[in-house]
């Protein structure tokens, strides 16, 4: 059974040590000057966690590139059996956005766009994203966003998937969705979107198994089994510590490989 971790951000200094994750190294006890970690030490991780194949994000947010899309796909060439790139574009720039959107999957090989709308503070259905999304359209991606509250100490209402995600997947019904970090503390409107979309996925980054809602538990385990991706969030979570409490989730044979791994190859379109 081949295990996918949906999210992961391989740590560069430019995004560690960003003056917005300073509660978040606090919390992880990371100091304020962490220090440069090598690719191995990644990837490292995700072998010692059994994972076979991990979808590495860039971030571009209204101050420039944290991690920058070339960063991601020189990532990449460095372990292409391991990590899948996953896009990320100035939506301050909607024009400049598409091209590099075009230029990140036509040239580097990038497979997904990834925005986060508490970075812009502006939710995914305002209109800078839409010529994004039909751009995801025509080229055959999946968008991923986060959805819920956020970890850094900035505003958490663009992440509420109703009414926001709900307009977007209403007038986009071709573009698969993925809601990263399971939408809490708005975790039944996540899975009320992902049941009446075909296209919605929610993956489970930034939450340890035992943290999932007892609704998402019921969700993944019975009649959304086909919904939900595994996801880490790595750096701030291993997929080490993640997976060590799958067990308790109670899972059935399908419902756990289709978790793990096989709802993820299909979303991404990875063989």
């Amino acid at each position: 059974m081949a295990i996918i971790d949906a999210w992961i951000q391989h740590p560069t200094p430019g995004f560690v040590r960003h003056e917005m994750f300073a509660s978040l190294r606090r919390w992880l006890g990371a100091g304020d000057d962490p220090p440069e970690l090598p690719l191995g030490f990644t990837l490292g991780a995700l072998q010692a966690a059994g994972v076979d194949r991990a979808l590495v994000t860039a971030w571009v947010g209204p101050q420039g590139a944290l991690i920058s899309n070339d960063e991601v796909a020189s990532f990449v060439r460095a372990a292409p059996d391991v990590l899948v790139g996953v896009a990320s574009v100035d939506l301050g720039h909607p024009m400049a956005a598409v091209r590099e959107l075009r230029r990140a999957v036509r040239t580097l090989g990038l497979r997904a766009l990834r925005m986060l709308p508490w970075l812009w503070n502006l939710p995914p259905n305002h209109r800078r994203y839409y010529p994004l999304y039909a751009e995801c359209v025509e080229l055959g991606i999946p968008f991923c966003l986060q959805v819920g509250h956020t970890g850094p100490l900035c505003p958490s209402e663009p992440g509420r998937p109703i009414p926001y995600l709900d307009e977007v997947a209403l007038d986009f019904p071709e573009l698969v969705i993925v809601g990263g970090h399971i939408g809490y503390p708005w975790t039944d409107e996540m899975i009320a979107l992902a049941t009446k979309y075909p296209n919605v996925h929610i993956d489970t980054s930034a939450y340890k198994p035992k943290r999932y809602p007892a609704a998402l538990r019921e969700y993944l385990a019975g009649h959304g089994r086909k919904k939900v991706l595994f996801g880490s969030n790595y750096p701030m979570l291993t997929p080490g510590d993640c997976l060590a409490q799958v067990d308790t989730l109670g899972l059935d044979a399908e419902a756990r490989r289709l978790f793990l791994g096989d709802n993820a190859a299909r979303v991404f379109g990875l063989t």
